[in-house]
Formats: C-alpha cells, sequence, structure tokens
C-alpha cells in the first residue's frame, strides 16, 4: 500500500471516529449498533445500523436510574397475564414515566396507580427496586399469592393500598417492617390467621382489613394504635374487645368490627374515643348493658349496635348525643328506651326486633322471658354526673376488674 493511500485511510479514520463521537454525544448507541471501519484492500467505510433511544421504543434506557426502573416494571410486566384493558401495552420503551398508570416526580417513579385495572398475575420483588416510590395503588385487580419479602426495601412508600384482589396467606408481616407506611388496605382478599400484636404499635394513619378471613382474638394491645380509622369488619374475630380499647386517648375516627364473632361487652373505655364518629359493631354476639360513657362520644354520628345480645335500656345520655345522625339497636333484647331516644325516631333511630313493650316490630314475648343475658356482669363505673374529661383515672385503674362471665 502506498504511503499516500495509507495517509488517506488515516483521514477517513479520523471524520469517522469524530462523527461517531458527535453522535454520541446525543444518544448512545443501542443493541446491533457501531462503527467500523475498513482497512484493507478495498479501503471502504462502514457505520453500523443500530438506533439510538430516540428512535426505538424498545431501548434499554440510558441512566442508571432510569435503567434499574426500566427493568423493575419489565420484570412485573412479565408476571402479568392477563391484561383485559390493554393498560400494559403502554410499558415499553425507556421513557418509564410514560407509562400508563406510573408518575413520576423528576426522573424518579414517585407513584403506581393500576385501581380497576383488572390485572391478572402476581406481585415481584423487582418491585422493591423503586425506591422512591411514595404510593402503589393496586385495588380492583386479580393479583394472586403473597406480598414479596422484598418490599420491606420500599423505605419511601407511604401509602399500599391491594384491596380487592385474591391474595391470600397469613397476615403479610413484611407490611410492618415497611418505615414510613401510614396507610395500609388489604380489604376484600384471602388473608387468614392471626393478626399481630406489632400491627397496632406501628405509627399507621388507616388500618383497613376487613373482608378476609383474619380470626382469632383481636391483639390486646388495639387501644395503642394512632390510626384515624380501623376496619376489621367481615372477618372472624372472636373473644371480646380488648379492654385496651381507647385508654390511649387515640384520634380515631372510624372504629368497624362489624359481622365478626365477637362476645363480652362494650369496654368502658370506648369512652376515651373523643373525636370518633363512626362506631359499628353490629352482626356480633355482645351482650350486657351498654355503658353510659358512649355519652362521652361527643363527635359519633354514627352509632351501630344491632344484631346482638344487649339488654336492658338504650341508656339515656346516649340518646342525648348532639352528634348523633344515625343509632341502630334493632335486634338486641332491649327491655326500654327514654323520651330522649323516643325524640330521635324520626332521625335515624332503629329498634325493631327489641323487648320494648308497646313498641311495634319487636321479638315475641316467649324469646325475651326466656333470655338470662341481662344477668352479664360488666365493670360498670358511676355515671352520675358523668366527668368526661376527667375519667380515664377510673377507668384506667378499673381496667383489670373488667368482667364479662355469667354469675
Amino acid at each position: 500500500m502506498s504511503k499516500k493511500k495509507k495517509e488517506n485511510n488515516l483521514k477517513v479514520l479520523c471524520f469517522v471516529l469524530f462523527l461517531g463521537g458527535l453522535i454520541q454525544t446525543d444518544a448512545s448507541f443501542g443493541v446491533g449498533g457501531g462503527v467500523g471501519v475498513g482497512i484493507g484492500g478495498g479501503g471502504g467505510v462502514w457505520i453500523g445500523g443500530g438506533y439510538n433511544n430516540g428512535g426505538n421504543r424498545n431501548a434499554v434506557p440510558g441512566s442508571a436510574q432510569n435503567s434499574v426502573a426500566y427493568n423493575a416494571l419489565q420484570a412485573w410486566k412479565s408476571a402479568i397475564t392477563e391484561d383485559p384493558s390493554g393498560v400494559l401495552k403502554t410499558w415499553v420503551g425507556s421513557d418509564v414515566c410514560s407509562y400508563k398508570g406510573v408518575f413520576c416526580s423528576g426522573q424518579s417513579i414517585t407513584s403506581i396507580d393500576l385501581n380497576h385495572a383488572n390485572l391478572k398475575g402476581t406481585l415481584v420483588r423487582d418491585i422493591a427496586l423503586l425506591s422512591d416510590l411514595n404510593i402503589l395503588h393496586l385495588n380492583s385487580n386479580r393479583f394472586s399469592d403473597q406480598i414479596p419479602d422484598s418490599f420491606k426495601n420500599l423505605v419511601s412508600l407511604q401509602e399500599l393500598d391491594l384491596s380487592n384482589n385474591i391474595l391470600s396467606g397469613p397476615f403479610p408481616l413484611v407490611t410492618l417492617y415497611i418505615p414510613n407506611l401510614v396507610y395500609l388496605d388489604l380489604r376484600f382478599n384471602s388473608f387468614s390467621g392471626l393478626i399481630p400484636e406489632e400491627l397496632f404499635n406501628k405509627r399507621l394513619d388507616a388500618i383497613l382489613l376487613n373482608n378476609n378471613q383474619f380470626a382469632g382474638e383481636i391483639p390486646r394491645n388495639l387501644g395503642n394504635s394512632p390510626a384515624s380509622v380501623i376496619n376489621l369488619a367481615n372477618n372472624r374475630f372472636s373473644g371480646e374487645i380488648p379492654t385496651s380499647f381507647g385508654l390511649t386517648g387515640s384520634r380515631v375516627k372510624e372504629v368497624l368490627l362489624l359481622n365478626n364473632q365477637l362476645t363480652g361487652c362494650i369496654p368502658e373505655s370506648v369512652s376515651m374515643f373523643s373525636e370518633i364518629q363512626v362506631f359499628d359493631v353490629s352482626y356480633n354476639s355482645l351482650m350486657g348493658h351498654v355503658p353510659e360513657t358512649i355519652s362521652c362520644l361527643s363527635a359519633i354520628e354514627i352509632l351501630n349496635l344491632a344484631h346482638n345480645k344487649f339488654s336492658g335500656e338504650v341508656p339515656d345520655l346516649v340518646c342525648s348525643l348532639r352528634s348523633l345522625i344515625n343509632l341502630t339497636v334493632s335486634f338486641n333484647f332491649f327491655s326500654g328506651f327514654s323520651s330522649q331516644c323516643y325524640s330521635r325516631i324520626s332521625f335515624g333511630f332503629d329498634f325493631v326486633g327489641n323487648c320494648i313493650p308497646g313498641r311495634n316490630s319487636q321479638r315475641p314475648q316467649p324469646d325475651c322471658s326466656g333470655y338470662s343475658g341481662g344477668a352479664m356482669s360488666c365493670f360498670r363505673i358511676p355515671t352520675q354526673p358523668l366527668a368526661c374529661a376527667a375519667r380515664s383515672v377510673g377507668l384506667k385503674e378499673g381496667n383489670d376488674q373488667y368482667t364479662s362471665s355469667l354469675p
């Protein structure tokens, strides 16, 4: 090869390398891309036929952060077997922030909302690689199996909504180790077994476990929870409502324990819930008298005691609660109520199916005369006058005296 020809080839090589540098400053080459220079007999030059990220939606993202997110979402996508709404058709390419249901702040995925997408599949451990994820809402899908243990690494996660799926197994303990979680929604799944005491020590604002198959006694530290909403309805809980209930002066707004298998009395300490608005213990087997301390629930709007075995009279003080909109005591064994309660009949006072003389739609007399639940002894503190602001000392001292056994 002549000296002149070698010099020309060298110039061509330098030009191509310079050109390649310019191209890569804009975007990196994808799979199959490259620059090749033929130096030899023909002296030909070729530039490979790959695509940069701007030209191929299926290219792997360039930055390390996006690459992790891309790989995590693609791994999850591969575990989803049915997508009738076609949501995941948008989950292609390197721009993960353009995926349907994925929301970003800058280049970080901070929220995933796939509510009502009707997706069928499983949750994969790779989701935990999304370290900036604050919100994960997946209600009304068909996710099955269990929650991966890797979810404890979601250090930024604050809201986890997995309601209305077909998840199963014992209570997912991994949720207790998500450090900043404040909203836990596991409603309408197939979880079963006991719930751990640690649940009510965690700084959660909402605990929604209703419509599962949880069983056993409600942990005794229920009253420790700082949550504003506690929903344990429609499960198989048994035993008594813990006597610690309310003793911490919780700011709870709603407590729903309906449709379980609870027995015993309503603890006097329920009066400590000064901000509670909804208290529903219907469809259980609670007995005894309704504690007059319920009259301390100045913010209560809905009080549902229906379908239990309560007896005695509906306390006057309960019916005088100013914020009360709906009082339901139907299908118990109450023997009477005061004029205060009678004046509320037009404001949502349901008392059918009891043992109240002279009232319509009551139980047959033989059912009432044969009921012995009125003999149940529940710890009762003096309530005349009832000093709600100073009740905590007496309740805490009397906590150990609470009984719910037939003599």
